[in-house]
């Protein structure tokens, strides 16, 4: 079938049949579907959405659409698991969990992917790490995973490449807010990797591509059900996005937070919280842990005790990073030229934080894209983010702004004052970081 005859009958409210979304993928594959037509399809699928035999077949598809791994010859002598977050700011989760699951006995072919729209991406932040391969070849990955535990990377030319097409394409069409298009995005990458479990991480709030909470639960529902059928057991936890989750957002300035809390020079509790949540689940979906105090007691071993950071060293180093980046990382990782202050419209108490603003003032500052071809400037972005209810005025900024020019500094300053919501008293103490698990 012509590509355009499959976005002619999604666009006009039709369910596809599961050959249609076949051609098409193979199209995406192959080239013969075109830039204009892959963003006219996401932006029908958008619109008219998928029912569950659609998404299943896009993720079956999508899985297909290239080489799939079987750990099962490398007798690797674990459970292969992942993880995999729909996307924030200051998410530096990934960077902290699979080393540290690596260290309790799980292998870890973590593939992650680039910023969309306002969120950070881990491949991003990976990229500021002088030599380290983001993606290599499938037998290097293999090598990096039975030696380290864990390899973070990103999509292969060989797993699942229609996804890497169409995600780079609903990054800049403003598509990614799209249930469909997530599950099989996110699935048929896991589904390529050969995972034995997955944990999801389903953001909501305002830095969330789902902001309301009804909207996330359904697409982390929509996970789970997506992955049970196609054989991945799969969790998910629904968490909190009204705040960043590291006090700090840019990808060099996200790897040292990521350092500081591996080396234990400083860990942000809710940063903590989100990491060992996860982390639980994925070790009683594999029987790593007989229950949940267990999990938890063995991730803050693996921390605590460094056997964590001795992970991560060791997955740097063997994807071509520097062998001492835990003990130097201002050696290593790019620095903005100016560092200024971000002061707040009035002396007050953070209320509330627009977080997709906070993002999009980083985007602004060079360190995400606004097109798919655009470089993305590792040294810049924010730090020491003020959380609701900090006290800020003289003395106490909204953020330390890490900038290349002072236009660019000071046009993220006046879009942080804009982002806080600036109140006389303390708001109520919010809840927690998790607020449920599928």
């Amino acid at each position: 079938m012509l590509p355009q005859e499959t976005i002619r009958a999604k666009r006009d409210g039709r369910a596809l049949a599961p050959g249609e979304i076949e051609d098409f993928v193979a199209g995406l594959t192959s080239g013969a579907v075109g830039e204009g037509q892959a963003a006219a399809f996401a932006m029908a699928v958008f619109f008219r959405g998928m029912d569950a035999g659609e998404i299943a077949a896009l993720t079956r598809a999508m899985a297909r659409s290239g080489e799939t791994i079987d750990w099962k010859r490398e007798r690797l002598g674990g459970p292969i698991v992942d993880k995999h977050s729909t996307g924030g700011v200051g998410d530096t989760v990934s960077l902290m969990l699979a080393p540290a699951l690596a260290a309790c006995g799980a292998f870890v072919p973590m593939i992650s992917g680039r910023g969309l729209g306002h969120t950070g991406g881990t491949l991003d932040k990976l990229d500021s790490i002088p030599g380290y391969v983001a993606r290599p070849d499938l037998a290097r990955l293999r090598e990096v995973v039975r030696g380290a535990g864990c390899a973070i990377v990103g999509q292969t030319d060989d797993l699942a490449p229609a996804d890497r097409r169409l995600y780079a394409i609903r990054d800049v069409t403003a598509t990614v807010e799209s249930i469909p298009l997530i599950v099989a995005s996110i699935l048929s990458k896991k589904i390529a990797a050969g995972l034995d479990a997955l944990v999801m991480d389903v953001k909501t709030g305002s830095g969330a591509f789902m902001a309301k909470r009804e909207d996330a639960r359904a697409l982390a529902r929509a996970l789970v059900e997506a992955a049970a059928g196609a054989g991945l057991p799969t969790r998910a936890l629904v968490t909190d996005m009204d705040r960043p989750l590291a006090p700090c957002a840019g990808n060099a300035i996200e790897v040292r937070e990521a350092v500081a809390y591996l080396t234990g020079a400083r860990r942000d509790p809710r940063l903590h919280e989100v990491t060992v949540a996860l982390g639980a689940e994925s070790l009683l979906q594999v029987g790593l842990a007989r229950d949940a105090d267990e999990a938890r007691a063995k991730l803050a071993r693996a921390i605590e005790g460094g056997a964590a950071a001795a992970r991560f060293a060791r997955m740097v180093a063997a994807l071509g990073g520097p062998t001492d980046l835990l003990e130097r990382p201002e050696a290593h990782l790019a620095a903005a030229p100016l560092v200024i202050d971000a002061p707040p419209a009035r002396a007050g108490f953070v209320g509330a934080i627009d977080v997709r603003a906070v993002g999009l003032a980083v985007v602004e500052l060079g360190g995400g894209r606004r097109r798919a071809q655009d470089a993305i400037d590792p040294a810049v972005g924010l730090a020491d983010l003020a959380p609701p209810g900090a006290r800020v005025g003289p003395g106490a900024p909204l953020a330390r702004i890490h900038a290349r020019t002072k236009d660019a500094a000071d046009a993220a300053a006046r879009a942080l004052a804009l982002a806080y919501a600036i109140a006389d008293a303390p708001p109520a103490q919010a809840p927690g970081p998790v607020l449920e698990r599928i």
